[in-house]
């Protein structure tokens, strides 16, 4: 999500970098000792793996600054919307098994998932639908002030919420689809109901099916709905005037559209319903093991049938536009269809996401290149200038000094 929503325009052209490999290291140490000695970052673990070999390691800043914590390779981060790229995995892990289809409406599994349209139509939405993010469905922080989201409270997952999973989804049931599933593409909570279609296809509890499929077969040990050592959690920070500043205890917007609402004391709440779209916590390598499973179809995580239809684009004619121009959508991914377009040096065929509290990825397929970046630091570790340096900096391209920030309201 380097681009969601605060798009990079760069003055120029990309500059190849004539310089080798070895490079990298300093090359993106520079970047991160940039950010984290401006306090833009407060803190960050780096990973770099080329055809499964890791290239590059760096933790650097601080896990918590007022206690002068450092972080650690192992340090646990806030997953938010990184979540997603592992119940898409489990979705499909089960239709992999024939125990889901990609055409089944949700309803068939969710009786009392069944949201209208404005005209009070109650269209099916398909599984498909839900991993392609072509719902009808929406994020609160997409759409203007008072849209019904925030009118009826709907759960965004990254707040607290008195009530379960199912009694989340009912309220975002009762709240209209903002189109027609299937005519457009839009970022939404479609992940959550996906997460409760898991459940009822299982039988299991999210967490317990998300063990299963995925954090148990892959050692990923430290990857979690329920936080695994609290005392290894980063605390929060949020972007600030002239540094990061650490985020209130309690329930507060970030500077994303009409706000996404974070409580950070949440991840330590037990009884917090199991947010599909964005609940988890986990480390770097953790997920740097998942992202390495997919790219190589590596069993029994995922087939290659499924790998490819997570990985490619899915949506026809639409496109990712929070990730700016250029992306396409796959089932559960951001994927590149045009390199020039992103102003990207990327290949044709990327893919990546991240979450809003400061963490992202991404795959190069045709370079056998992954690249995990934890940071405890919203937004600025998933959007605009830090994530884009970071990229650009693994590439060894340099860019004209002269950049500026451009449109960054939804």
């Amino acid at each position: 999500m380097y681009k969601s929503m605060a798009t990079l325009a760069v003055l120029g052209a990309l500059v190849p970098a004539a310089r080798a490999e070895d490079d990298l290291p300093q090359r993106l140490d520079a970047v991160l000792e940039q950010w984290i000695g401006d306090e833009r970052i407060v803190g960050a673990v780096v990973l770099v793996a080329r055809d499964g070999q890791v290239v590059y390691r760096r933790a650097a800043g601080w896990a918590d600054r007022e206690a002068r914590v450092p972080v650690r390779e192992d340090t646990i981060f806030r997953l938010a919307s990184m979540t997603k790229l592992i119940v898409s995995t489990v979705a499909l892990r089960l239709v992999d098994e024939g125990r889901l289809s990609l055409d089944d409406p949700a309803s068939r599994w969710l009786p009392y998932f069944t949201p209208a349209l404005s005209d009070g139509r109650r269209p099916a939405i398909t599984i498909r639908q839900l991993l392609s993010h072509t719902s009808g469905l929406s994020y609160s922080f997409l759409e203007p002030p008072g849209n019904a989201y925030q009118t009826l409270r709907v759960p965004q997952g990254l707040a607290r919420f008195d009530g379960s999973l199912e009694e989340a989804l009912r309220r975002l049931a009762s709240a209209p689809l903002f189109y027609e599933p299937g005519r457009e593409w839009r970022y939404s909570l479609s992940t959550d109901v996906l997460g409760a279609v898991i459940e009822r296809v299982t039988g299991l509890p999210l967490p317990r099916a998300v063990e299963r499929y995925v954090t148990e077969p892959l050692g990923m040990h430290d990857t979690a709905f329920r936080l695994v050592d609290p005392a290894r959690l980063a605390a929060a920070y949020v972007d600030g005037t002239s540094r990061a500043e650490r985020m209130r205890p309690q329930r507060q917007p970030l500077p994303l559209g009409s706000g996404v609402h974070v409580d950070p004391e949440r991840t330590l709440d037990p009884a917090a319903y199991s947010s599909g779209g964005g609940g988890m916590t986990g480390t770097a390598d953790d997920f740097l093991t998942l992202v390495e499973a997919i790219r190589t179809v590596r069993a029994p995580v995922i087939s290659e049938s499924m790998a490819r239809r997570l990985t490619t684009h899915h949506i026809g004619d639409l496109r990712a536009w929070t990730e700016g121009p250029g992306w396409g959508f796959g089932l559960g991914t951001a994927v590149l269809l045009d390199p020039a377009a992103a102003d990207s040096p990327q290949s044709v065929g990327t893919w990546q996401w991240g979450g809003a509290l400061g963490t992202h990825w991404f795959v190069d397929p045709a370079l056998a290149l992954s690249v995990v970046v934890m940071t405890n630091t919203a937004v600025a570790g998933v959007i605009g200038e830090f994530p884009a340096a970071l990229r650009d900096a693994v590439y060894g391209v340099e860019r004209p000094r002269e950049t500026r920030v451009v449109d960054q309201n939804v």
